[in-house]
């Protein structure tokens, strides 16, 4: 047999084999429901898995921006029905971008969100505050959290340490405000109890970084999901080994808001944001992300203003709680995506 001949065997042999493989099965969406929409603005979710029921909170106002938010919070046992649970506020404060975490001990679930007071829509000041609840019934009172102008936008336990990790930013750095400046700062804090926290790394990425989610994978890495504001107002992700304070910033195609991401039992990530998909207009997307990058996965049902999932695992089902306008008003929704090829341990 020639060189020639045994090149065409070996090309016939693996097309016949490429054939004979399955195609992997594509992410499907398998429910998504309304779950509420009495506010005259609702918006700006995250979910949670605590004492065996989802936690959804999310934060209602007369519009999106100015106002006093008030965080609600439902419940449900399955995702299918739910109840109007708790609600949070402080008076003359508009809080907003409630996040779950659930603290190490899993006794606790602790919320953040930001604080915000405003004349009119005009923004006169901002500090996070956090509160904590044994059973996501009762909480404790708001408590304020870094200095005024900081934004600790989300907060995640890393598993080897215990502690509690965040990123925030800051839109006037140098002069405190109240003028944006033109570039914002970045930084990640440390705390060992969720109340106190510490200084980890100066994140040195530019365009306005804002919006930041940092998670912590099974191989130890942090990884760092990035918005931004100025430039060419593209997404980043940043990586970094312990003690977390060296980050390598890779650039993205695609711009985000609201960005979320999970790691998934099999290792893969599955993140989410507003993004621009296949059809017009700004849509509630799902990726498949790596450290270096996001690949669109589908859009959910949405348009308009819309976005900011929470994310969580449950009984082989990606569970996305988000808020979309494109049924009129903004409403809060929740849907279930299969993932045919996530396997479980």
């Amino acid at each position: 047999m020639t060189a020639l001949m045994k090149t065409r065997a070996l090309f016939l042999s693996l097309s016949l084999l490429t054939a004979m493989l399955p195609a992997q099965e594509a992410a499907e969406i398998t429910s998504v429901q309304k779950i509420w929409d009495k506010g005259e603005h609702n918006a700006f979710t995250d979910l949670a898995r605590f004492k065996n029921l989802f936690f959804c909170c999310f934060r209602e106002a007369k519009a999106h921006v100015g106002g006093d938010g008030v965080i609600r919070v439902l419940i449900s046992s399955t995702g299918e029905n739910w109840v109007d649970y708790a609600s949070i506020a402080e008076a003359g404060v508009d809080l907003r971008d409630p996040k779950f975490e659930v603290t190490p001990d899993g006794k606790q679930l602790y919320l953040l969100c930001g604080g915000s007071v405003y004349e009119g829509t005009q923004l006169k000041g901002r500090r996070p505050r956090y509160v904590m609840s044994t059973d996501g019934k009762v909480w404790t009172p708001p408590q304020k959290l870094l200095a005024e102008g900081d934004w600790l936008w989300r907060v995640t336990v890393n598993p080897a340490d215990g502690k509690f990790y965040g990123a925030a930013y800051n839109c006037h750095p140098t002069t405190g405000g109240p003028k944006f400046e033109e570039e914002w700062s970045l930084k990640s804090y440390a705390s060992a109890d969720g109340r106190v926290w510490q200084l980890s790394s100066i994140m040195q990425v530019p365009g306005q970084p804002n919006e930041t989610t940092i998670r912590f994978l099974k191989d130890g890495s942090a990884v760092a999901l990035v918005r931004r504001e100025a430039g060419d107002r593209k997404g980043m992700i940043g990586v970094a080994a312990a003690p977390f304070r060296q980050w390598s910033w890779t650039p993205l195609p695609v711009p985000l808001g609201g960005p979320n991401f999970i790691e998934l039992p099999d290792g893969s990530l599955v993140a989410g944001s507003r993004g621009f998909g296949r059809t017009p207009g700004p849509h509630m997307v799902l990726y498949k992300m790596t450290k270096t990058g996001v690949e669109p996965l589908l859009e959910l049902p949405s348009a308009g203003d819309c976005s900011y999932p929470g994310l969580v695992w449950h009984e082989g089902h990606l569970h996305v709680s988000y808020y979309s306008s494109h049924e009129g008003k903004s409403a809060i929704y929740h849907a279930r995506v299969r993932l045919p090829w996530v396997r479980e341990p």
